[in-house]
């Protein structure tokens, strides 16, 4: 078996699909913000600039300049790999459980979501001891909870836990 950026199960992207693919996703975006900024006007009003305004010319050179690297990597001849299929799915063990982090502190509160991710980062990716997970884990939330509620006065989102326990 050879270890060649040819061999499939070593392949990956190549850096000129990337490229595209981040072009046409920004370019989106930006066809995105312009729209939404027509809707609530992109002119000038007697007070000044509308709310659109700003937001529109930002899409408006968001868009040009995704065109423009669109048709850059689209006509590069380097052909090189972006990254191997290994690292991708090393980058994943991290940007999947984030965003099911994110999606769940709604529900679950900032700090219940927080020591969860941090337990299950500490047990999956680090390998240590239930003993040294469950005090970083819990502990980390509590110094949090003093920190922001209690000594900064700052209200974090809080889940059905914190309710119960009047937090």
């Amino acid at each position: 078996m050879s270890n060649s950026p040819d061999d499939p199960e070593v392949a990956g992207p190549r850096q000129r699909q990337v490229e595209m693919g981040v072009a046409a996703a920004m370019g989106l975006l930006g066809v995105v913000t312009i729209l939404g900024s027509l809707k609530v006007g992109t002119g000038w009003g007697a007070e000044g600039p509308q709310s659109g305004f700003f937001p529109f010319w930002i899409g408006v050179i968001v868009v040009a300049a995704s065109g423009f690297n669109f048709v850059r990597a689209y006509v590069s001849t380097g052909r090189g790999l972006f990254a191997e299929w290994s690292q991708i799915r090393q980058v994943l063990k991290v940007v999947w459980p984030m965003a099911i982090y994110v999606a769940a502190v709604p529900w679950l509160g900032i700090y219940v979501s927080s020591a969860l991710l941090t337990a299950g980062f500490m047990r999956w990716l680090g390998r240590y001891g239930w003993t040294i997970t469950l005090c970083i884990s819990i502990g980390f939330q509590v110094l949090a909870y003093l920190t922001f509620e209690r000594w900064f006065l700052v209200p974090l989102p809080k889940g059905p836990l914190e309710d119960l326990l009047g937090l």
